[in-house]
């Protein structure tokens, strides 16, 4: 399903990560002050910035003071609190999920794809469900890109099926089928009551049903809300959170298609299997 270098882990490939203490900076150094922003429902009053502050201090900073409050609609008030924490932070116990493939331009990526596939990558995205924000998955597909980098369809050897917003699974499955797909890129926005988690969670499920292990697509999932260490909980083999790149997207995909989900090189005569046919 997921790979296994994919999984959380601290230090890195590159730099082996030593243990460092650190604690936050505000005014001084190692004074731990830092700054908190939250909503509480209650109309704005000195009661409300009590509360604030008393919800501050429950959550470890002391002294606290609420710096800023403001009417947010009828019954409710946004803080900003700053004040002082005492908590320390080792970093050599951070689990992070690094990047284990190399970064390609366009053009290494393009000649990766024709030496070993010899036939154009096809990745189809999506946002699902009812999330009807596309701004994520055009950043990544569509030729102006993001962050100065082209999108998916600047591209040469790599086909992109953009269904844009509110598909069913469903749909993006057949949408898959249909197109020979490598690769599904989905796109969650929304985030009110987990939704994002429980789409990717049904999507995930659905792929699996429909395609035998060895054939399925990759799977990936993207969003600002994701936690990039959920891909084997998620059942998908990568996830990406805020500031990914098409670049970076590109690249990961050229190398899992090139190398397989075990990361051995793939034959240049690899070609996905056929689907499974739904049962009439």
């Amino acid at each position: 399903m997921s790979d296994p270098t994919d999984q959380p882990r601290s230090g890195s490939a590159d730099q082996p990560r030593s243990g460092q203490i650190v604690r936050p900076y505000g005014d001084t150094t190692g004074d731990g002050m830092v700054q908190l922003s939250f909503t509480l429902p209650i109309e704005h009053s000195k009661v409300a910035e009590g509360a604030a502050e008393q919800l501050a201090n429950k959550m470890g900073m002391d002294p606290a003071l609420v710096v800023h409050a403001k009417p947010m609609g009828q019954g409710f008030t946004f803080f900003v609190v700053y004040g002082r924490v005492s908590h320390l932070v080792d970093t050599s116990k951070v689990e992070v999920v690094e990047r284990d493939f190399p970064l390609l331009t366009p053009k290494e990526a393009n000649a990766a794809i024709k030496q070993s596939l010899r036939r154009r990558l096809v990745v189809v995205g999506a946002c699902i469900g009812t999330d009807a924000h596309t701004v994520g998955i055009d950043a990544i597909l569509n030729i102006k890109g993001f962050a100065g980098e082209k999108g998916l369809e600047y591209y040469r050897e790599i086909k992109v099926v953009n269904l844009g917003a509110q598909v069913s699974v469903p749909e993006l499955v057949e949408a898959a089928r249909t197109e020979r797909a490598d690769a599904v890129l989905v796109s969650q926005v929304v985030t009110q009551r987990d939704a994002h988690l429980l789409n990717t969670r049904e999507m995930s499920a659905a792929f699996r049903e429909a395609y035998p292990a060895a054939s399925r697509p990759l799977l990936v999932v993207g969003g600002p809300r994701f936690n990039e260490g959920m891909a084997a909980e998620l059942g998908v083999d990568r996830v990406f959170s805020r500031g990914t790149t098409p670049g970076e997207v590109a690249s990961y995909l050229v190398h899992r298609a090139t190398h397989g989900r075990d990361g051995a090189p793939q034959s240049t005569s690899s070609i996905l299997a056929a689907p499974k046919e739904k049962a009439s």
